[in-house]
């Protein structure tokens, strides 16, 4: 098992490498220093002393990957992807546009990032399956159907619908909870019961008709008929056996959800106004900061592998039968 863990970061450092050089690339090649400048500073103000001038503040005015000029190890240091790209792997993410501390704001933000991302998480999984487990009991039935038509419509709306819908009924209309904002400690709970519910109904409909394809493919197994032909309950089945050997296919499709529970809802957060990564990172958009974006590129990618590599852990957890090679 360790020497696995050990092999899989090994493989996970080029794949780092090269999701790093190609936003890179992306962003200082297609888009050269002096481009990048002229946005900031607006095209209208863009004289050449003060595209220099923001490029010496902000340490632009270097070379891309090679400086000539440089001594030793300088000619590689002293260099615009050394210092804005290579020091992400040690965590140094530098400042953004504006000044602040792009790792201080990560931290800052990653509460309240989290108090949405985990509840949705666990609450939506445990909805979805007991939903999914529920249309199987009742298969081929009237029951069964409306459920997998009430999926699909589900599924069928976008996201935009949930929320300004939610919004308007529960806070506008019923007045339950505010209808956007963020308050620390306790306080945020009553801020929080809306983002979560609307995002744990919006990925409701897809969820559930996945596991349901599952289930359907499990039951028509071997081993259930052995179980029922010992005379175990329907419910038993289902809940103790096919679910149990379902977990590793759930497994694969949880991992594409991790980095999300760190970067946050782009969209929920947004129209919630919660100050999380979500927010931040739309914010940075809409403002042109590039710093903030490659960072935000690269710890996703970072929690995508260590979300690969926990999820092959797992298997062995669902099935000792599976083994690490």
């Amino acid at each position: 098992m360790l020497a696995y863990i050990v092999r899989r970061l090994f493989y996970a450092i080029p794949i780092l490498i090269g999701v790093n050089l190609l936003t890179f690339l992306l962003f200082f090649v297609v888009n050269s220093p002096d481009d990048i400048a002229r946005m900031q500073i607006g095209v209208k103000r863009a004289t050449p002393e003060a595209i220099e001038r923001w490029k010496v503040e902000r340490g632009y005015d270097r070379p891309l990957f090679f400086n000539a000029e440089a001594r030793g190890v300088q000619h590689l240091t002293d260099t615009i992807f050394f210092d804005k790209s290579l020091r992400m792997f040690a965590f140094d993410f530098g400042s953004a546009d504006d000044g602040r501390d792009i790792g201080r704001e990560i931290r800052d933000r990653m509460g309240p990032s989290l108090a949405i991302a985990l509840p949705t998480f666990v609450l939506g999984l445990a909805a979805a399956i007991v939903f999914s487990l529920l249309l199987v009991f009742f298969r081929a039935t009237y029951l069964d159907t409306w459920g997998v038509i009430a999926c699909v419509v589900m599924m069928s709306i976008s996201g935009m619908f949930y929320i300004i819908g939610g919004q308007w009924l529960v806070s506008k209309l019923w007045a339950l909870v505010p209808i956007s904002g963020y308050a620390p400690g306790l306080d945020a709970a009553r801020f929080l019961v809306l983002p979560v519910l609307i995002s744990v109904v919006a990925g409701m409909g897809a969820s559930a008709r996945w596991y349901r394809s599952i289930f359907l493919e499990e039951i028509a197994r071997d081993y259930v008929r052995t179980a029922r032909a010992k005379g175990l309950s329907e419910l038993r089945v289902l809940f103790r056996h096919v679910l149990k050997n379902a977990m590793i296919p759930i497994l694969t499709g949880v991992v594409v959800v991790i980095p999300l529970l760190f970067m946050g809802s782009l969209l929920v957060e947004s129209f919630f106004a919660v100050p999380g990564l979500g927010s931040y990172t739309i914010d940075a958009i809409r403002a042109q900061d590039f710093a903030v974006v490659r960072s935000m590129v690269f710890i996703g990618s970072v929690l995508y592998i260590v979300g690969l590599i926990l999820t092959d852990i797992s298997y062995t957890l669902v099935d000792p039968r599976v083994r690490l090679g």
